[in-house]
């Protein structure tokens, strides 16, 4: 495969669900291989069987799939490099971990846990940092044999030169430099003959030929001992782009605590998948002319050539639900009412009697005055249930006087009420005339058809009642 093509892959682990974090990545990735015409690859990290939340990756596949973002390699897709679990190419993480042992670029480490944990406590309590000492490295060959014989337990450490300095090219920060003494052996194995997150990641990106990884900042740590491994097999690195970490609104990086961290939240609060990766992709990426993007237009838009640089991007869900109200708004009609259903189906029995064009066109009437799915059912109660309304709550919010005045006009003008506009028309004149403001007129029947100053027009109003029942909720309350 020629190494022009641009391969990106996403790979989460399934330990637990998908948080904002995940879902930026998954984003980033997708868009940047939509960007370059590339391919977008989905690899399951499920090497720690006691912690698989997810087996066989059906939720993240569901919320990737919810998302949008659908890959071209991965779990039931396949493709040239399958299979897409880790947990299935074990074998080709032992071939080349053996080439590794043969070139004498790994060395076997007995050291127990217990021991490597005095040894840091010591070095933390010297204020030195915490590395691993090299101890199995200056082991003689027949110290070795003889633990082998006696079938003590090990892994393989990864040998770093310690003269050595890696460069790495990071989309935003430009070329890296690590050097290698700042950095201690890692380990590429554990004591039950499973590989380590580092070397398994590394292994598929090589053998996958990714050539761009896009992942959260908090990776960069993990980049020099990966940059060391391709350097082992002389191989070309990949580019790297470290996404800046997504923080709360006090600074500190998110969690579990805090509203929005994981996707079943927003689901579950109303936000719409085109809002939720529309915020993600705007957010810390500079300025763009038009923030309300669809997937398409942000590949399109976005210049991943002059990436933004940021340590840090706070999550603001005011943002977020800003961006979820105006993609409510431009949502498709039908599929609007298809997300809304079930809001309304939970709390109105009247519902079933309704067909999808009624839906549509109700939630259309009222779709500017709800920021997420579920206060549907508050804009829309007033339609469901009639409200009760008196002329002294009318008084309490327009004033006795304003009100008195009002009253009379309608009641002069009730006889027309069964012809929406004639009604409209002549409360118009007769309001103008008295120098009632419209605003305090149109307040007052809102007021009378759904307890609210704000809503839908009156024309709209009327159409969505129908005349009787509208006629019916104005007469009650004079």
């Amino acid at each position: 495969m020629a190494n022009s093509t641009v391969r990106v892959r996403f790979a989460p682990s399934p330990t637990g669900l998908m948080h904002i974090g995940n879902i930026r990545t998954a984003l980033m990735n997708f868009l940047f291989a939509k960007k370059k015409n590339g391919t977008f690859i989905v690899r399951i990290e499920d090497t720690d069987p006691e912690r698989n939340f997810d087996p066989g990756a059906q939720k993240i596949i569901a919320d990737l799939e919810w998302l949008g973002l659908t890959f071209t390699e991965g779990p039931h897709v396949n493709g040239p490099y399958a299979p897409y679990f880790q947990s299935q190419r074990m074998a080709i993480y032992q071939e080349k971990l053996n080439d590794l042992i043969a070139k004498k670029l790994v060395y076997p480490c007995f050291c127990t846990q217990e021991e490597l944990d005095k040894k840091r406590e010591r070095q933390i309590a010297l204020k030195r940092p915490p590395r691993y000492d090299g101890t199995c490295l200056k082991r003689s060959v027949e110290e070795v044999e003889k633990l082998f014989d006696n079938k003590t337990p090990f892994i393989w450490r990864m040998y770093l030169n310690q003269e050595t300095t890696i460069i790495i090219n990071d989309i935003t920060h430009g070329d890296i430099k690590f050097e290698l003494k700042n950095f201690s052996d890692f380990p590429l194995t554990r004591q039950n003959g499973t590989f380590t997150f580092m070397f398994a990641n590394f292994v598929d990106d090589m053998v996958m030929e990714i050539s761009h990884v896009l992942r959260g900042e908090d990776h960069l740590t993990n980049t020099a001992g990966q940059a060391a491994l391709y350097q082992a097999f002389g191989k070309k690195l990949p580019i790297f782009w470290h996404l800046p970490v997504i923080c709360n609104k006090t600074g500190k990086k998110l969690s579990k605590r805090d509203f929005g961290f994981s996707l079943n939240d927003l689901r579950e609060a109303g936000f719409l998948p085109e809002a939720l990766c529309n915020y993600l992709a705007i957010t810390g990426g500079g300025s763009f002319k038009q923030e309300i993007m669809s997937l398409e237009e942000l590949a399109k838009t976005m210049n991943f050539d002059q990436a933004h640089s940021s340590g840090r991007v706070k999550y603001d869900i005011d943002k977020l639900t800003w961006i979820n109200h105006k993609w409510i708004d431009r949502y498709d009609p039908e599929k609007l009412a298809d997300v809304c259903l079930p809001y309304l189906e939970k709390t109105f029995d009247q519902v079933k009697n309704l067909d999808k064009k009624q839906i549509t066109t109700l939630i259309q009437t009222i779709k500017t005055d709800f920021e997420k799915l579920p206060q549907v059912v508050d804009a829309l109660r007033f339609y469901f249930e009639r409200p009760t309304v008196t002329l002294e709550m009318i008084e309490n919010q327009l004033g006795n006087d304003v009100t008195e005045q009002i009253k009379t006009i309608i009641q002069n003008n009730i006889t027309s009420i069964n012809t929406t506009d004639e009604f409209i028309k002549s409360i118009k004149i007769e309001s103008k005339q008295q120098e009632i403001s419209l605003k305090q007129t149109f307040s007052f029947l809102r007021l009378c058809l759904m307890n609210s100053i704000n809503g839908p027009s009156i024309h709209d109003l009327f159409e969505m009642l129908g005349n009787q029942e509208a006629t019916e909720r104005i007469k009650t309350v004079l």
